[in-house]
C-alpha cells in the first residue's frame, strides 16, 4: 500500500532546527508517513505568498494531508489571536478517506487552496487537540499543534476526534489581487519571486491573447518607477542574454524574467507592486 503522504510548506527556512523537529514529531506519531517538503523558503510572515504557492501547486500534490505553517499571529489571544484549524473541502468529502485535509493557522493561508477544491465542507478547531504536545510553546505551534495533528490524520485518526467543530463561515478569508484587462492594457500584480529572480504575476496567458498580443511580440511593462520593454516568449533562450521576457511559467502563471539575469533586480520590483502590460 502507498504510505500516507504529508505535504509540508512553511516560512521556517532551513538554517534552524524548526523543519527537522517537525519531521521528528511526525515520525514519532506516524512513522510510516512520507513527508514532502514543498518549500520552507516562503518569505517570513508572508501569508499571501504562501497561499498563492499552495493554491498553484495543488494539481501536483499527492493525495494526503497538507500541513501549511506561515503563522505571524502564533500565540496571540483575544482580537489578535487566530485559531489552529484542520479543514476538509467539498471535493475531499467525495473521497472515502480524509485525503487532502488541510492543517494550519486560521489566518487566510488555507482558504485559496480550499476554494480551488470546492470550498470548505467542515472545519475543526484543533488548538486544544488531544494530539498536541504538552507543554505547548507560545511560539512554535508548528511543532506542538500542527505537526502532531497532521501526523494523527496521516495515521488514520478521524478528523472529528482532533478538535471542536467550527462553522466554515467563521474561517478567515484572504484577498489576493486578480489581474484585469483595462482600457490601458493588462493590469497585473507581483505575487512573489523565485530564486532566479523571476517575477511571478497574477495573470494568465489567455489574457494576453485577449489584448491581441502574440508570442514574439514586444510589449511595454510599466511600473510606478519606470517603463521597460519585454518580449512575449515561450522560454528564456528565445531572447538575448540580459533581455526581459514575459512568459508562462511552469505553474501556468504569467511571469517576467531576464535571460541569465534577474527580472526582480531589473525592475526593482517589490511584492504586491502593480504593473501594466500593453502593446503600446
Amino acid at each position: 500500500m502507498t504510505p500516507p503522504q504529508i505535504t509540508f510548506l512553511s516560512d521556517y527556512g532551513l538554517d534552524d532546527e524548526f523543519v527537522g523537529v517537525c519531521h521528528a514529531v511526525i515520525a514519532a506519531r506516524c512513522p510510516e508517513a512520507r513527508v514532502i517538503d514543498l518549500t520552507h523558503s516562503i518569505p517570513r510572515h508572508d501569508v499571501q505568498t504562501a497561499a498563492v504557492v499552495l493554491r498553484a501547486t495543488l494539481p501536483y500534490l499527492p493525495d494526503g494531508i497538507i500541513l501549511a505553517v506561515v503563522d505571524p499571529g502564533v500565540g496571540g489571544s483575544g482580537a489578535r489571536g487566530r485559531r489552529a484549524v484542520a479543514v476538509r473541502t467539498v471535493e475531499q468529502c467525495r473521497l472515502p478517506v480524509p485525503f487532502r485535509v488541510l492543517v494550519g493557522p486560521d489566518n487566510g493561508l488555507l482558504m485559496p487552496a480550499c476554494e480551488r477544491l470546492g470550498g470548505v465542507a467542515e472545519a475543526f478547531d484543533v488548538e486544544h487537540s488531544p494530539e498536541r504536545l504538552e507543554p505547548v510553546s507560545a511560539t512554535f505551534h508548528g511543532r506542538d499543534i500542527f505537526a502532531p495533528v497532521a501526523a494523527a490524520l496521516a495515521g488514520g485518526a478521524a478528523l472529528s476526534s482532533l478538535g471542536e467543530p467550527l462553522d466554515p463561515a467563521e474561517l478567515r478569508g484572504l484577498k489576493i489581487p486578480v489581474a484585469a484587462i483595462t482600457p490601458d492594457g493588462l493590469e497585473l500584480h507581483v505575487l512573489h519571486f523565485d530564486t532566479f529572480g523571476n517575477v511571478i504575476l497574477d495573470g494568465q496567458v489567455e489574457q494576453l491573447a485577449e489584448l491581441g498580443v502574440e508570442t514574439g511580440q514586444e510589449v511595454s511593462v510599466r511600473s510606478a518607477r519606470k517603463v521597460h520593454r519585454a518580449t512575449v516568449a515561450r522560454t528564456f533562450a528565445d531572447v538575448d542574454p540580459g533581455a526581459l521576457l514575459l512568459y508562462q511559467d511552469g505553474l501556468g502563471m504569467l511571469a517576467l524574467a531576464v535571460n541569465r539575469g534577474s527580472a526582480a533586480e531589473m525592475l526593482g520590483a517589490q511584492r504586491h507592486d502593480e504593473l501594466l502590460v500593453s502593446a503600446r
